[in-house]
């Protein structure tokens, strides 16, 4: 849990990819429903999924795998899995650096949770010094795309943004505020925004408009 939000987080053998995901409560249905995706996720690259090592609270799901042919390995009383643990921590450090850059006083539930996935989507962008290939990051393996620094590098996560929102001919504004959360990672360089109004995330735009971020604690504060 990150500041009471329950997240699944996971990482790979070899190829060091990580996965997270909010989840709404951590009933066995849940989070095998979580786990089901990022096994579809290796699938879909042609990898075959064997095993899979969790701590006790992973237990519950065994009987909703049965007939996957997958084989479900839970640590000891208090034992948890190594590599699990180091990303885990590594993320909320991380999270918490990234929370004391930033100049707001309130953390709605939506920018903590994109926070964690803005920090996650640079971990995979990197090649692992452990991983299979020394060049390829986790990113590049599961999904064939690359990073290209002139296009996902443009905004700082957290940055006053203002994005065309769509409008008719009448006087209302064109322009919203919002917060630049991460790259999406497409080819066109667009970005995920929080809406300011709405309070949650927009749909992709990679069309944005720098403004003052003088104003981001005025837009902010609630």
């Amino acid at each position: 849990m990150i500041n009471v939000i329950p997240f699944i987080i996971t990482i790979s053998q070899g190829i060091h990819f990580c996965t997270e995901e909010v989840v709404k409560n951590e009933k066995a249905i849940t989070i095998a429903t979580s786990i089901k995706q990022v096994i579809q996720t290796y699938h879909g690259r042609g990898f075959n999924v064997q095993n899979i090592m969790g701590d006790g609270q992973f237990e519950k799901i065994r009987k909703l795998l049965d007939g996957s042919g997958i084989n479900l390995n839970i640590t000891g009383h208090d034992e948890h899995i190594q590599a699990v643990e180091r990303l885990i921590h590594t993320v909320k450090e991380r999270t918490r650096a990234n929370a004391n850059e930033l100049p707001f006083e309130t953390y709605p539930h939506p920018l903590i949770v994109e926070m964690v996935y803005n920090i996650m989507f640079w971990i995979n962008s990197f090649p692992h010094k452990d991983g299979i290939h020394n060049k390829l990051s986790p990113r590049t393996i599961m999904t064939g795309t690359h990073i290209d620094h002139n296009k996902h590098c443009k905004l700082e996560f957290g940055s006053y943004v203002q994005v065309y929102k769509q409008h008719d001919n009448s006087l209302l504004p064109i322009k919203s505020g919002t917060l630049a959360l991460r790259p999406t990672g497409n080819a066109h360089g667009a970005h995920y925004f929080l809406s300011l109004d709405m309070g949650r995330r927009n749909c992709p735009c990679h069309t944005p408009t720098r403004s003052s971020m003088q104003k981001i604690q005025q837009n902010l504060r609630m």
